[in-house]
C-alpha cells in the first residue's frame, strides 16, 4: 500500500515538471506534420498534369489557418495536353494556403520556365491560383525569350505561362549583361601589340 502510493505520487510529480514545459510550446509555431523528401503526381482521366517535389514539407492546423509550408524550397513541373512536361516552376520557399480559397505562393529566387516557348521568367515572389488558373506577381520579374530580354513590374500570365504580360514594363535599350564581371588588368612592362599614337 505504501509502495503503491509512492508510486503514484511519483508518476504525478513527474507528469507536474512535464505539464509546466508543455505549457511553454507555442503550438501556432510548431507543424502538425512533417515530410521529408516530399513526391506527389496529380493527373487527370490518366494523363499527367503536375510533379511537385520538395526537400520537406511542413503541415499547420490553427482554428482560422491551415497551409503547407516549403521552407526548402520547391520544383513544380506542369504537362501539357499533349502529357509532354511544358513548365517548370523552382523557388526557394513556398506556401500552399487551404482556408478561404486555394492559393500558392512562391518567393525567393523564382524562376518560371515555358519549354515549349523557351522562355523564362525571373522574380522574387509568384502567387498560383489553381481555381482561376493563372499566375501573377507584382514584383520586379525579367523575362529572357528568344526574341530578347524584358523586364518590368507586376506580371499577369495563365498557369502554364503562355501568355505572360507584363504590367509596367521599362525601357531594356541600354541594359548591358555582363556573365564576366572580373576587371581587366593589363600589363604595359610585358604588352606585344600595336602602338598607340598620343
Amino acid at each position: 500500500m505504501i509502495a503503491t502510493a509512492a508510486a503514484v505520487a511519483f508518476v504525478v510529480y513527474s507528469c507536474k515538471g512535464n505539464l509546466s514545459e508543455a505549457e511553454k510550446l507555442d503550438l501556432d509555431r510548431i507543424p502538425l506534420q512533417t515530410v521529408d523528401s516530399m513526391f506527389f503526381v496529380q493527373s487527370e482521366n490518366g494523363r499527367l498534369k503536375m510533379r511537385v517535389e520538395a526537400p520537406r514539407m511542413e503541415v499547420y492546423e490553427h482554428d482560422t489557418v491551415s497551409y503547407d509550408l516549403f521552407p526548402k524550397g520547391i520544383k513544380v513541373f506542369a504537362y501539357g495536353e499533349t502529357g509532354l512536361l511544358e513548365t517548370t516552376i523552382v523557388s526557394d520557399q513556398a506556401k500552399h494556403r487551404k482556408t478561404g480559397g486555394e492559393l500558392w505562393s512562391a518567393f525567393g529566387n523564382v524562376v518560371v520556365k515555358n519549354i515549349v516557348k523557351n522562355e523564362t521568367m525571373e522574380t522574387d515572389t509568384l502567387y498560383w491560383d489553381s481555381v482561376k488558373h493563372e499566375i501573377w506577381t507584382d514584383c520586379y520579374v525579367r523575362m529572357h525569350s528568344p526574341s530578347g530580354l524584358m523586364q518590368g513590374y507586376g506580371m499577369r500570365s495563365d498557369e502554364m505561362a503562355r501568355n505572360a504580360i507584363l504590367m509596367h514594363p521599362f525601357d531594356t535599350e541600354f541594359l548591358i549583361e555582363d556573365e564576366d564581371n572580373a576587371p581587366v588588368q593589363i600589363d604595359s612592362v610585358n604588352f606585344i601589340g600595336p602602338m598607340l599614337k598620343k
